[in-house]
């Protein structure tokens, strides 16, 4: 089973349609990501503090598959997909009820202080890999 996060679609995040904007799908996942690492033990503010590292966005691809509207719950699902020397592949879904509206598969890379690619440390290597089995079959 994926991580779920659950959010709310407020007014400031739909279009002059009514619909939720676009690029905000983005958002909703990144937070979907962050609870997700959260959730699997990993603290980011510590890992950038201590080592000097962080997960960048490399790659995200998209299916907009049906609109979200003002006051609309959604749920996003995250799962690991693959894990590599200092990449990082997810598939995240966002939801509402049963109805699957958003699908992307991203691509995350972990850098250091210099913003080039770094290897994953194994501690954070092992805390991720508990996410693998709750894959969200994105995209």
């Amino acid at each position: 089973m994926a991580h779920r996060f659950e959010l709310r679609v407020y007014y400031e995040d739909t279009d002059l349609a009514g619909i939720v904007y676009y690029a905000n799908y983005l958002r909703f996942i990144e937070r979907g990501r962050s609870e997700w690492v959260r959730a699997l033990g990993v603290d980011q503010a510590r890992l950038r503090a201590e080592q000097g590292i962080v997960f960048a966005v490399r790659r995200v691809e998209a299916d907009y598959l049906r609109p979200a509207v003002f006051d609309d719950v959604l749920v996003v699902e995250t799962g690991l997909v693959e894990l590599g020397g200092a990449r990082i592949v997810l598939d995240q879904v966002v939801w509402r009820g049963e109805e699957r509206l958003f699908a992307a598969r991203v691509v995350l890379v972990c850098v250091g202080a210099a913003m080039g690619p770094v290897r994953i440390p194994e501690g954070v290597r092992g805390l991720l890999e508990g996410g693998r089995a709750r894959s969200a079959g994105a995209v």
